[in-house]
């Protein structure tokens, strides 16, 4: 009885071991926090041993937690992992650490193991493998499904022929029905040179599709689109920053030759944002030099700030920069230093608001930490983080637009204009897409993906009349037989339109038919190319460029007659 009881507390000691280590590993990390140097994006390791020693209220704290652990371990109905309670699973948020994390801001958190390594790879912004977005949802008798979402731009899936709406049953000849979007996409990657066999069934066809896939570098993950879209003006869209943004956008104009570029339109819509030093990268390719791009400082960091060091050569062709509600951080960032100093006409709606900057922190078993340590500020000083103060976690992340833009913290740009803070940046001239119909909005409403190129009602008809049609020219434009074709599917889906829904929406139903069908089968940068060129924001955009020169040559103006009169400014 003795060494049952024995061995019960040894056991019930050793979590209340391995608890502490836990516990005791957050607290240091968030120790070292204070003192380790870096930029956001850098990776910083997190060692358990500092040297030094938690003041009075945090042991006190810590010896709180034990006792309220060591009652739940020995008392739940069910045995209590270590792991789960103080780290959470699953990437769930749930956890002690988590749990602490979300007290702070709503930007610091506790990355497990899976999410850590799809993060670091989203900041490398490259790997080997073949180059496709997959999604893996329950299928029949609820097993996992893996469909092909976007063959990406000039990879070995989008040349093999690989197409959206593609579900791929084998790899290497292994089964992937009922694995999880992890593993297969685990089984794509390798090292470069490697061949994988891919096999999919595609609506259609009767047979499955074999392809042999060579693998390769798979880069060029954040500037996504960039082309002429009208003779001289050229439009690049940055989807996101990583370690690869300011590479990526230097080859992008190099391509189109930035000495042809009489204006430029810069979409930033969507942004979430990313590196700093990427966005530090982006906006030195359109400031002159030496010019400030951006500020940081924090409780334990020193301010540290970020200039231009390369400048734009002398090319101060015009730029119209696009923003919406989904426009975030690194992308803020560029937004604000090109506003401030004038470079730029902004346009669109007010950005998210966040200027929290995070460092990352690798800590053990490859889990990481996102922690906030510093606020960066705008060069005429401005810090747009939007308020999260008695806001739910949820409404501060998917409804920035409800929060009113406060204009308390008036700043000026170098021209003299006033621009705000502490809201987000409020673009100089608004412009959104017109509101859709009732039939239109029925049309792209998905419960489960936000790209109708990649679901929705025109993805599973484009599906169906691909395995008919097998393929289609780079210049397809849908005819009245393709619309009625649409308007039958939809009616099997229980989706009726009317002949005036019909007649009304006829030209969106066409011109999406379109996007979807031609990305499908030449990639989704054709399909881009085709939505933008039809984008009702990036034609006001291109109408004012002639204003977003006229800032250039006001806020030049302006700093030679400031600089006469004060010439200490």
């Amino acid at each position: 009885m003795g060494k049952c009881y024995t061995g019960r507390m040894e056991r019930r000691e050793a979590k209340m071991r391995e608890a502490r280590r836990l516990l005791w590993l957050l607290v240091l990390t968030v120790g070292t926090c204070a003192v380790l140097g870096g930029t956001f994006g850098q990776r910083v390791r997190a060692d358990a041993d500092t040297g030094s020693a938690p003041d009075e209220a945090v042991g006190n704290n810590l010896d709180a937690f034990a006792k309220v652990y060591s009652v739940v371990e020995a008392n739940y109905a069910d045995a209590v992992s270590p792991d789960r309670a103080i780290l959470g699973a699953d990437g769930a948020g749930l956890g002690a650490i988590p749990g602490m994390l979300g007290t702070l801001d709503p930007h610091s958190n506790f990355l497990d193991a899976k999410t850590f390594a799809r993060f670091t790879e989203t900041q490398e912004g490259k790997y080997y493998g073949v180059g496709m977005r997959i999604l893996t949802v329950p299928g029949k008798m609820g097993k996992w499904t893996t469909t092909v979402i976007e063959p990406m731009t000039g990879s070995p899936a989008l040349r093999a022929g690989l197409r959206p709406g593609d579900v791929i049953q084998k790899i290497d000849g292994k089964p992937v029905d009922g694995l999880d979007g992890d593993t297969v996409a685990k089984m794509l990657k390798g090292p470069r040179g490697t061949l994988v066999h891919v096999t999919v069934s595609r609506e259609g066809y009767d047979q499955p599709l074999e392809f042999n896939l060579r693998r390769a570098e798979i880069t060029g993950m954040s500037v996504d689109d960039y082309f002429f879209i009208r003779p001289g003006i050229a439009y690049v869209r940055i989807a996101s920053f990583s370690e690869t943004t300011g590479d990526e956008l230097s080859a992008a104009l190099e391509k189109l030759g930035e000495k042809n570029i009489k204006g430029l339109v810069l979409d930033l819509r969507g942004n979430p944002g990313g590196i700093l030093q990427a966005a530090v990268d982006v906006a030195d390719q359109f400031l002159a030099k030496h010019q400030l791009i951006v500020y940081h400082n924090g409780r334990h960091s020193s301010e540290e700030r970020y200039y231009a060091r390369s400048g734009d050569h002398g090319d101060e062709y015009p730029v119209v920069v696009l923003i919406n509600h989904g426009t975030a951080s690194a992308a803020e960032i560029v937004t604000g230093a090109l506003q401030d100093h004038d470079r730029a006409l902004v346009m669109g709606a007010t950005s998210f608001g966040k200027g929290l900057v995070q460092k990352v922190y690798t800590l053990s078993e490859g889990t990481g930490l996102l922690l906030t340590t510093a606020h960066y500020y705008t060069p005429s000083g401005r810090l747009i983080q939007r308020n999260y103060d008695n806001v739910s976690l949820y409404d501060y992340l998917y409804a920035p637009e409800a929060a009113a833009t406060p204009h308390t913290q008036v700043h000026y740009t170098d021209g003299g204009r006033e621009v705000f803070g502490g809201g987000g940046i409020t673009p100089d001239v608004k412009a959104e897409e017109p509101a859709y119909s009732v039939a239109e909005s029925r049309l792209l409403a998905s419960t489960s993906c936000p790209n109708f190129l990649q679901c929705g009602p025109f993805f599973e008809f484009a599906k169906t009349y691909l395995g008919i049609h097998k393929t289609l020219p780079r210049d397809f434009v849908p005819d009245d037989q393709a619309v009625q074709d649409f308007r039958d599917f939809l009616s099997k889906q229980g989706l009726i339109l009317s002949d005036k829904d019909l007649q009304a929406d006829q030209a969106f139903i066409k011109n999406h038919l379109r996007d979807v069908l031609v990305g499908m089968v030449y990639g989704q940068d054709e399909a881009r190319h085709l939505s933008v060129t039809d984008d009702f924001v990036v034609e006001k955009a291109i109408d004012a460029l002639p204003e977003a020169a006229a800032l250039v040559t006001h806020a030049r103006k302006y700093m030679a007659s400031h600089t006469a009169l004060h010439p200490s400014f």
